[in-house]
């Protein structure tokens, strides 16, 4: 995990900036609607439904995650996945996008079930509905060994090949 405090204020970002730090994958619509051109890319597009806290996940946020694609994933086992600080910052900030109504970025370690280890760059943003966060969503990035963490208000150093 490479956070930099203080978490909630560097890492946080108001909703009107979505489009920016989403621009990558939101500007080619070839490649947002395809999970495969996706993965292939090292990066997923997920959902979080605060309702009942089920997933959604393409193709390559299971492979990130190590897990079978298509499978049911429940919130909690993708949670342990995480490594403890990177579980710890990325809860703050869930509760903190959620409560306040921001996005996130933040660099995560994630322990996948065959004992690697993969790093990866998650994006987040609420999804509000008459003023009240119903759902998570956004982008994870696979991000190779020795990349540099995010910082401050770069969070969108991630471009597509």
């Amino acid at each position: 995990m490479r956070p930099t405090e203080p978490l909630p204020l560097h890492h946080s970002w108001p909703l009107y900036d979505l489009r920016e730090h989403l621009a990558p994958v939101v500007l080619d619509q070839r490649i947002a609607g395809n999970e495969a051109a996706l993965a292939e890319r090292g990066l997923g597009l997920w959902r979080c439904n605060l309702a009942d806290n089920s997933l959604g996940w393409t193709q390559g946020v299971y492979e990130m995650f190590g897990l079978e694609p298509g499978s049911h994933v429940p919130r909690l086992l993708s949670v342990s996945l995480y490594a403890n600080d990177s579980r710890e910052a990325m809860e703050r900030l869930r509760a903190y996008a959620i409560r306040h109504q921001r996005g996130f970025t933040l660099d995560v370690d994630i322990h996948r079930p065959d004992g690697t280890d993969c790093a990866m760059r998650l994006i987040a943003a609420p999804i509000v509905r008459n003023d009240q966060t119903i759902a998570l969503h956004g982008v994870k990035q696979w991000l190779p060994k020795g990349s540099m963490p995010s910082r401050g208000q770069e969070p969108t150093l991630f471009f597509l090949p």
